[in-house]
């Protein structure tokens, strides 16, 4: 019998983080919490998922430790989540900043590209919003989703196993989330 894939949560400070490791733990990944000052080289994990907090990328990033390392150097697919997104797209030459119109509660997401985060899903269903901040480009990057309030709601990079959503997956509000997570895990299996 193989292992479980090992999946460790970076905490950022998101009011979900400890949702994100249950979540995790429930469809059978081998999880824990890591403070986001962990030393890339001190990671044994098949993945990360960067979770969501409170710091505004566009003057607290410093707030996210080590992330931009782990986008970096770490080997394995990334997940990240709210402000973990918008750290990717920033860290990749893209530009996140104040929303429009901030979302929070449920937002109607429309699905884009079907293939990994929603493969199997519908390509319209409801999902838990809590943000100030959003991307506002994103080069090097496939946008998967979007709402009405938000064009960039999730993204794949076009050459490195690298995902981000807008939403939260990890609350109970959201559809389909924990479809999306078996999703990612399937992505880590498959590499």
């Amino acid at each position: 019998m193989s292992r479980p894939v090992k999946v460790y949560v970076v905490d950022n400070g998101g009011q979900w983080t400890h949702r994100i490791w249950r979540v995790l733990r429930e469809i059978g990944c081998e999880t824990k919490i890591i403070p986001n000052t962990t030393p890339v080289g001190e990671i044994d994990a098949d993945a990360l998922v960067l979770s969501g907090g409170a710091p505004r990328i566009a003057w607290e990033s410093p707030k996210l430790g080590c992330c931009t390392d782990y986008l970096d150097h770490f080997h394995g697919p990334i997940l990240g989540v709210c402000v973990g997104l918008q750290l990717l797209a920033v860290h990749f030459g893209g530009q996140a900043g104040p929303s429009e119109v901030p979302e929070y509660g449920l937002s109607r997401l429309k699905v884009i590209e079907g293939d990994d985060l929603f493969r199997g899903l519908p390509k319209e269903f409801l999902v838990w919003e809590s943000h100030n901040d959003e991307v506002k480009t994103v080069p090097n990057f496939t946008v998967l989703a979007m709402s009405e309030n938000c064009r960039i709601q999730a993204v794949k990079h076009f050459e490195k196993p690298l995902y981000g959503v807008q939403f939260h997956p990890e609350v109970n509000n959201t559809e389909h989330g924990e479809e999306i997570y078996r999703n990612f895990v399937n992505v880590i299996k498959s590499r």
